[in-house]
């Protein structure tokens, strides 16, 4: 018995690992849709719309904020950089770490693109309620809890 719910309970957690998965690249498909158009991949997007709501802040910083790697982000970085719409500078308190800033270039583009980008994915959430968003908010701070704590 003990060994059948064992098997009951991978199967239930498999299919539903799955679903959120799919669930997961759904919305990134949708994301990356609303970004047609600006010239930016949803990292690059990533990085101005922290840096905009959020300010200055250290690759490490930014790095844990929209969830890359330190190597992806040097990419990332590398290519804002070249459109020239951030900008790498040594930190004021400490000349060893580098900071990731805006450019006015860079302000203007996510300025005038959030909004929409915004529409969008309350667009693709609305598919749930306003409670069904709420208890997906829930369960997927308990998940994250699990791997990420605190």
């Amino acid at each position: 018995m003990a060994a059948e719910s064992k098997s009951s309970q991978r199967r239930l957690a498999l299919a539903t690992y799955i679903r959120l998965m799919r669930a997961a690249n759904a919305a990134r498909t949708h994301a990356s849709r609303q970004l047609e158009g600006s010239g930016l991949t949803l990292s690059q997007f990533a990085v101005l719309e922290a840096l905009y709501h959020l300010g200055p802040m250290s690759l490490s910083d930014l790095a844990q904020k929209i969830l890359t790697t330190g190597g992806n982000l040097t990419m990332v970085a590398g290519n804002l950089e070249k459109q020239g719409l951030a900008n790498r500078q040594k930190s004021p308190q400490d000349g060893r770490v580098l900071i990731m800033v805006l450019t006015p270039k860079g302000k203007s583009l996510i300025r005038r693109i959030f909004p929409a980008h915004a529409d969008g994915i309350t667009e693709f959430m609305g598919a749930l309620t306003p409670e069904q968003q709420e208890n997906l908010s829930n369960l997927c701070r308990a998940l994250q809890k699990e791997v990420l704590p605190g």
